[in-house]
């Protein structure tokens, strides 16, 4: 059998960082950067991730049994990401820190504030789009997490991995598949460059919700999300 090198090297990182944020809650974190991925990224044009926690402000999203919100543990997961991001000497933007819409209407208005994080996307060179989202169901039952992608081959790329990996460090026994988004998704359908839409579980289902609340978990699925970002960066055009 012929070992793949690149990929076996890949995985080695990514499970490496999952495996210390599993342990290690509070981002012990000082040892783990990869030298050849840091020797790459010095010499050429890593993307910038553009980090969109969905909904927020008047529109909190899916609604927990409890009454969580799902805007609020999009941010959560958001700032975690950007704090690895950081970390790893990533260029990141977070398309909103705190609990706010983005829409520029004098009342709140969904197509703007969709259209309006459109427009921050597109004026960006050189990013990746990573949307985070909850998902919901009218009954319990349904769990697991699920990545849409933009209809183009580098997005269904960094979909698809995304998508194994989440199930291959998280959710073991998810049977879903990543998806593409038609035209169902409005950013999806209207950015540029590679996009995902990441509903990390349901809301609905109160085990994962529990989950979902979790620093912990949080902090997972953020290592999860960066872990797909370097592995797709290292193995593109941009590295």
């Amino acid at each position: 059998m012929i070992l793949d090198i690149k990929s076996l090297k890949k995985r080695r990182i990514l499970s490496s960082l999952i495996v210390l944020l599993l342990l290690t809650p509070c981002f012990i974190l000082i040892t783990l950067k990869d030298n050849d991925y840091n020797a790459a990224k010095a010499s050429l044009p890593i993307p910038l991730v553009i980090i969109d926690p969905g909904h927020g402000g008047v529109d909190s999203g899916a609604i927990a049994a409890d009454g969580s919100k799902e805007s609020d543990i999009n941010l959560a997961i958001a700032l975690k990401l950007r704090a690895l991001a950081e970390f790893y000497g990533i260029d990141n933007l977070l398309i909103r820190q705190e609990d706010i819409t983005l829409s520029d209407t004098a009342s709140y208005s969904e197509h703007r504030d969709l259209q309006c994080r459109t427009d921050i996307v597109n004026a960006k060179e050189n990013s990746i789009y990573i949307s985070i989202h909850q998902n919901c169901y009218p009954t319990g039952q349904a769990s697991g997490s699920l990545v849409i992608y933009s209809e183009n081959d580098k997005s269904e790329k960094l979909g698809k991995l995304t998508h194994e990996n989440l199930i291959n460090y998280l959710n073991p026994d998810n049977r879903r598949l990543a998806e593409p988004a038609g035209n169902k998704f409005f950013i999806l359908s209207h950015v540029e460059c590679p996009a995902i839409l990441v509903e990390c579980g349901f809301m609905s289902n109160f085990s994962e919700s529990e989950k979902l609340k979790s620093s912990d978990y949080q902090t997972s699925i953020a290592g999860v999300l960066i872990g797909s970002f370097i592995q797709y960066t290292q193995d593109t055009k941009y590295i």
